[in-house]
């Protein structure tokens, strides 16, 4: 790195970058989706790590090598690789990628010095950087590796620091175990363009970047007040936005993010597309946000697609963005552009679904869910040790006594009640009371996380519910919880005890809320998307893969379905609805 230039080997370099995260991708997708990538101009690919996928539990890693494949697939495509590995990435992510046993115990002081929260860091990125370490360009020519080392240029020290916190001396600490981990390529920083950000988030010695979605010359004004030297880069230009539940998915004009693109450029500055390539959030990981300018609003849920209005959809396929981008890269580029692959196959033929079998939840929570866990108060999901899926709440109301409001305090974030067995309400943070129940009563609350805060100041809040139940004003004690998880759903031996009713047998009567289950055949596998006509609220797995949730109130209406994923021959759909099903037949197209 020179004093105004990124260099390799001796010589100056533009990083064109652009982010795809190899979590939200099927891994039979990778190579397709570097391949566009490099036909949009880029020449290198940027990927956060997600902590809380890779250890779901205090020293259980699971596939962490995923990371290393994806980099070895980087260098296949001819790509160099920028890795920010957090420990908090924020990317709409669960809990920012946070692991919930961690924001569980040591609540508010995460991303800060606190010992007992650095020392779960260091024994992560002791077990992460076995990966990115040897793959550094700067690591010795070995096997796999080619004559220059491995393709990872740079790596970052947290994320996005200054909008959250100030301690230095915590930020310190993180390079300080980065380089002793053995990372030798440049370490940086990314923060918003303010003065605040800047100050928070930055590192005297360590390169600072720039994250914004337009005005690049006031952007790097205000870096250069804060770091008058120094290669320039957005780290994150927001060439397209995410989408909430329940609200209209924004739109980024192609012209207007192409004119942003180009000024980046004409600023000599480097750069990486947020979203080059979105993808899904699969398995229930999608995060939330809080509404308003200090994000202490109302809940906003993250939907699955993570589309992003990217260059390059959510299928893999180009876009009006990626043309215009092309056309302004293909100027900086130092060779012709690679032609733009043929897109992946996709399903030959629609599929009719049928969902004969079905078992309603109480059964599903007796075959599958934990062992049931008796408190005097509502335990949260931090307290069960749940990361992803419902907890059923069960408690009863004393009487005799009058008809009064049943009311859920410190509720997150949606829960179905039932009073004697009736559904009476489905009830959400804004609206937790149900009117007029008498005693004795039984009242059973089922809960689901709609996805932890990932970004601002109620980061690692928990989840469930946090307060209690009243009964007029009288806290009703004895409050038996279960939960049931999300991965119990998609263990193919477990769903093998769930006692489903066959066709013919009694058909669910209400909402029919339950875990139905289906089979379908196809000749050859491609991608597909998944309709789901007349169901309100769950999770969809195919062959055991989550595909992510369902919502009613939209804006996306149905599920991107990976070719990978299916199987030429039998397949098998699971359909775990919490409010309300449809029809009995779902449609892939």
């Amino acid at each position: 790195m020179g004093a105004e230039d990124f260099t390799l080997d001796g010589r100056p370099v533009r990083l064109l970058s652009g982010a795809l995260h190899y979590f939200r991708v099927a891994e039979g997708h990778w190579a397709h989706r570097l391949a566009m990538l490099r036909a949009m101009g880029l020449n290198c690919v940027e990927t956060y790590v997600p902590w809380n996928l890779h250890e779901p539990s205090p020293g259980r890693f699971e596939d962490v090598a995923a990371l290393g494949r994806f980099l070895d697939a980087v260098r296949d495509a001819g790509l160099r690789a920028i890795v920010r590995p957090g420990p908090y990435i924020c990317a709409e992510w669960e809990n920012g990628g946070l692991p919930h046993w961690l924001t569980g115990l040591v609540g508010r002081r995460v991303r800060t010095a606190d010992p007992e929260y650095l020392a779960a860091v260091e024994a992560w990125f002791e077990r992460l950087m076995a990966e990115v370490v040897p793959r550094q360009i700067t690591a010795p020519a070995g096997p796999g590796h080619g004559a220059g080392g491995g393709p990872v240029l740079m790596v970052q020290v947290e994320n996005e620091y200054g909008s959250y916190g100030s301690d230095q001396g915590y930020l310190r600490r993180l390079a300080a175990l980065l380089r002793r981990l053995g990372v030798t390529v440049p370490l940086f920083t990314s923060d918003g363009p303010e003065d605040h950000m800047l100050t928070g988030g930055s590192v005297p010695g360590i390169l600072a970047t720039v994250n914004f979605g337009s005005g690049a010359r006031e952007a790097f004004a205000a870096l250069r007040r804060h770091r008058p030297s120094g290669p320039l880069m957005c780290m994150e230009f927001w060439c397209g936005w995410f989408g909430h539940w329940g609200v209209e998915s924004p739109v980024r004009e192609a012209a207007d993010a192409a004119a942003a693109l180009r000024e980046i450029l004409e600023c000599g500055a480097s750069v990486n597309l947020y979203m080059a390539h979105g993808g899904t959030n699969t398995g229930g990981w999608a995060g939330a946000n809080r509404a308003g300018e200090d994000h202490l609003g109302a809940l906003l849920p993250v939907v699955t697609s993570y589309d992003y209005d990217a260059p390059v959809d959510e299928r893999g396929l180009p876009t009006e963005k990626f043309w215009r981008f092309r056309e302004v890269l293909a100027d900086y580029a130092d060779q012709p552009l690679p032609e733009v692959p043929p897109p992946p196959p996709v399903l030959d033929r629609p599929v009719r679904i049928a969902l004969p079998q079905w078992a309603p939840l109480g059964d599903v929570m007796t075959a599958l869910g934990d062992e049931e866990v008796v408190a005097p108060m509502p335990p949260t999901f931090e307290e069960l040790d749940l990361d992803r899926g419902v907890v059923r709440y069960r408690l009863d109301v004393p009487g005799p006594r009058g008809p009064y409001p049943l009311r859920v305090t410190g509720l997150r974030d949606r829960a179905v009640c039932s009073v004697d067995g009736q559904r009476r309400a489905v009830l959400d943070e804004t609206d937790a009371v149900v009117e007029g129940v008498r005693g004795p009563a039984a009242v059973e609350l089922w809960v689901e996380s709609l996805g932890r805060v990932g970004y601002g100041p109620r980061l690692a809040e928990p989840k469930g519910i946090t307060g209690g139940v009243l009964h007029e004003r009288q806290y009703v004690h004895g409050v038996r919880a279960r939960a049931l998880r999300l991965t119990a759903v998609a263990d193919v031996d477990a769903v093998a005890r769930v006692p489903f009713r066959e066709p013919g047998e009694e058909r669910p009567e209400g909402p029919g809320e339950g875990l139905y289950r289906g089979w379908f055949t196809v000749s050859a596998v491609g991608d597909a998307t998944l309709e789901l006509p007349g169901w309100t609220r769950g999770f969809v797995l195919v062959n055991g893969h989550c595909l992510g949730r369902y919502w009613s109130v939209g804006p996306q209406r149905t599920l991107y379905v990976p070719g990978p994923l299916l199987r030429t021959g039998d397949n098998t759909v699971l359909v775990l609805e919490l409010e309300g099903a449809g029809e009995r037949e779902l449609r892939l197209r």
